[in-house]
């Protein structure tokens, strides 16, 4: 997947998250936001798989353990659920740790359980391995205007 058709992916299911936290708020277990977000790309015609497995290899490979994503959609980009108050450094890390172990390239981290909507995109960088490059973007301007409107 090209940067611009994960950019365009990425804004696609930042405006869905979105409209979820407006709808339904905070106060859900992670378990709902990953449902309905999961419904509503699927509505749109986006192919998701929930709970989607992730083996973890050493480096002789041998498997060593297995993760489960909370969402993966059209195969290549991986989400992340919270439903907490905050994230923290070890969310970030396990999303960085999923795209690892699946040998993806992009990522969203979302939380639903701020009153603030919170949601990262998380690139791997192809120039220097390991390391990362986190890539955030604004809340579209409707966004920002819903929080003015009475």
């Amino acid at each position: 997947m090209d940067t611009n058709e994960a950019m365009k992916l990425s804004n696609q299911i930042r405006e869905t998250a979105y409209a979820i936290h407006q709808y339904h708020g905070t106060g859900y277990l992670e378990k709902v936001y990953e449902n309905a977000l999961a419904s509503r790309l699927r509505k749109a015609g986006l192919q998701v798989e929930q709970q989607h497995r992730l083996i973890i290899h050493d480096e002789d490979g041998t498997e060593i353990g297995e993760y489960f994503a909370d969402l993966l959609i059209e195969g290549e980009l991986i989400i992340e659920l919270k439903a907490c108050k905050s994230i923290n450094d070890e969310h970030k890390a396990q999303l960085l740790n999923y795209l690892k172990g699946a040998s993806k390239e992009h990522g969203l981290l979302i939380n639903f359980g701020s009153y603030k909507f919170f949601i990262k995109k998380f690139a791997k960088s192809e120039k220097s391995n390991p390391a990362t490059k986190l890539t955030s973007f604004p809340l579209p301007i409707f966004a920002f205007l819903a929080f003015f409107r009475g």
